[in-house]
């Protein structure tokens, strides 16, 4: 069983930084994408970013140029560095793998970490 662990969430004042980490383990031959999704109360889960096995990159319009995707050097592991955040930033975190397993492809969900920025 394929299994995500989030950490790095908390709170910020506006305009802090903090650094999201997701790490997969279990039966994994290979990642196609990780991301990075969020939802906030009442509304619905949508995609902050992502990275592909090649380095692409893809970033929501609200967080370009204040986040970044990057790989671990185990590239089962992604990270999700936010600098300048704001309130509208305030949210449940997820990351999302992805990936080829004993199943075939397959895709699978962390449990989440809160961030949660104050002005």
């Amino acid at each position: 069983q394929v299994q995500l662990v989030e950490s790095g969430g908390g709170s910020v004042q506006a305009g802090g930084s903090l650094r999201l980490s997701c790490a997969a383990s279990g039966i994994i031959f290979s990642i196609n994408a990780m991301g990075w999704y969020r939802q906030a109360p009442g509304k619905q889960r949508d995609l902050v970013a992502a990275i592909t096995s090649g380095g692409s990159t893809t970033y929501a319009d609200s967080v370009k140029g204040r986040f970044t995707i990057s790989r671990g050097n185990a590239k089962n592991t992604v990270y999700l560095q936010m600098n300048s955040l704001k309130p509208e930033d305030t949210a449940v975190y997820s990351c999302n793998a992805d990936f080829w397993g004993r199943a075939g492809r397959d895709t699978t969900w962390g449990q989440g970490t809160q961030v949660t920025v104050s002005s």
